[in-house]
């Protein structure tokens, strides 16, 4: 991969910072970068020698950082049997289905294409929960996951997913799931974290601990036992949560108690936990991720595809949740990159609440710093001194973009498929004038081909 010097100045840029209110938009224009690290912002020359980057009529902002993704999912986008249902049987005819079958080239392949699509929007971090684990898989998932970010480039953390039991459903038309036992599921996320985890609010790689459902994958004592050792060995927790009413009402019938305060019960609450959709809470809810800073990542296209309904983020922002923002998986947000993913977040809330509900700063604070504040990646998502330079520089010389009186939200306000002139991790340039320098888009599209030929194929039983 194509690693050039990591010190530069952009220069003449409008920016969006990523801060949060009226401090993220500035009349600042240019950023020096030295040794990955911005150093200065401001309207500042050119140092002898210096590397310049021109930025005229285009906009500068953070890195995006998408908390919660399936990439294996990208190989299952559309199929058929999983459209126009909601999340339980898109679950048994899409994922549960396919998922058996998902082997090493079909996850390299999907793991590879859906990297490159976040990339291409502007994404710098990739948190992805991986769910597809167990004894005699043939290969190691992580070993692949890692081995692709290694390839391409952005911040990469393993949500390591997976159950100790597999869901139940109706239909006995799938394989079942790879799953493991707590022991054999401890000892792997040990070994992972010994391989591939850092520490520090800079690292590129992180380990977190992610069964897939706190109520369907895992028995309680289980559970709390997970937290204990994610705790034990420093790593963060996540997992989905009340994305749909079904959450909610099995909660009520097996427990009595509605699901975050459940979660809270089995020490799954906290700075250090984060949780995808969150989309029927109540206020008691809301206010306990607030009191205790426990983090959402936000999915509104998944959330809208499946008919699930739209999470309350402006209430758990309020409130002092962490709100952050992702794309989760492919097979249900066929436009699995982050730019779609804020401007159908900025659409479906005014919609849903009203045209002053949803700000496009604030989802680009969410989708920046609260994402990397989710991952404890403190040292990323925004444009400041001492910040990481992980940093997207679109280009608003488009159609699109003309008439625009505020530059600075137009990738967002405009949608579609902004130019992503150059995208920065860590001074690092991973993608140049809409490319990922090293990457035969090409042959990996191909691949792909084959691989859906095949699960396409498959006799499911």
């Amino acid at each position: 991969m194509h690693t050039p010097e990591r010190s530069f100045l952009i220069q003449g840029a409008t920016l969006l910072t990523g801060e949060a209110g009226s401090a993220a938009f500035t009349l600042a224009t240019d950023v020096r970068v030295v040794q990955g690290v911005i150093t200065e912002v401001g309207r500042l020359q050119p140092q002898a020698g210096e590397a310049v980057v021109d930025a005229r009529h285009h906009v500068l902002y953070p890195g995006w950082v998408n908390t919660h993704h399936h990439l294996f999912q990208t190989v299952l986008k559309n199929v058929s049997a999983g459209q126009g249902v909601p999340l339980m049987p898109w679950l048994e005819a899409v994922p549960y289905a396919y998922g058996p079958h998902i082997d090493e080239e079909a996850l390299r392949v999907a793991a590879t294409l859906g990297m490159a699509e976040l990339l291409l929007s502007g994404c710098t971090t990739v948190a992805d929960h991986h769910y597809l684990f167990g004894p005699g898989m043939g290969h190691n998932p992580a070993e692949v996951l890692f081995d692709v970010a290694d390839q391409l480039g952005p911040r990469f953390v393993l949500l390591r997913g997976g159950a100790t039991r597999t869901r139940p459903f109706t239909s006995e038309q799938h394989l079942p799931m790879p799953h493991e036992s707590l022991d054999q599921m401890l000892a792997s996320l040990e070994d992972t974290a010994a391989r591939w985890h850092q520490g520090g609010p800079e690292a590129m790689r992180k380990v977190v601990v992610a069964p897939t459902t706190p109520f369907y994958s895992s028995s309680p004592d289980e559970l709390r036992e997970l937290a204990r050792a994610a705790r034990r060995w420093g790593l963060g927790l996540h997992t989905h949560l009340s994305e749909t009413t079904d959450y909610v009402r099995f909660a009520a019938e097996r427990w009595g108690m509605r699901p975050v305060h459940w979660c809270a019960e089995h020490e799954w609450i906290g700075p250090d936990v984060s949780f995808a959709h969150m989309v029927h809470l109540d206020d008691s809810e809301i206010a306990l991720c607030g009191q205790t800073g426990t983090a959402i990542a936000h999915c509104p296209q998944s959330n809208g595809r499946l008919g699930s309904g739209v999470a309350p983020v402006q209430a758990l922002h309020a409130a002092g949740a962490v709100v952050s923002v992702g794309v989760d998986g492919a097979a249900s947000n066929e436009a699995a990159d982050m730019v779609s993913e804020l401007h159908a977040a900025w659409l479906i809330h005014r919609a849903h609440k009203g045209a002053g509900a949803q700000d496009v700063s604030t989802l680009v604070h969410w989708a920046t710093a609260g994402g990397a504040r989710a991952l404890g990646l403190n040292a990323v998502g925004r444009i400041a001194p001492g910040q990481q330079a992980d940093l997207a520089l679109y280009s608003l010389h488009h159609p699109r973009y003309a008439g625009h009186h505020e530059l600075a939200t137009a990738p967002i306000t405009a949608g579609g498929s902004p130019h992503l002139k150059h995208l920065w991790v860590a001074g690092r340039e991973v993608v140049r004038d809409g490319a990922i320098p090293g990457l035969d888009l090409n042959e990996w599209l191909d691949r792909a081909r084959r691989v859906v030929q095949r699960l396409q194929h498959l006799k499911v039983n």
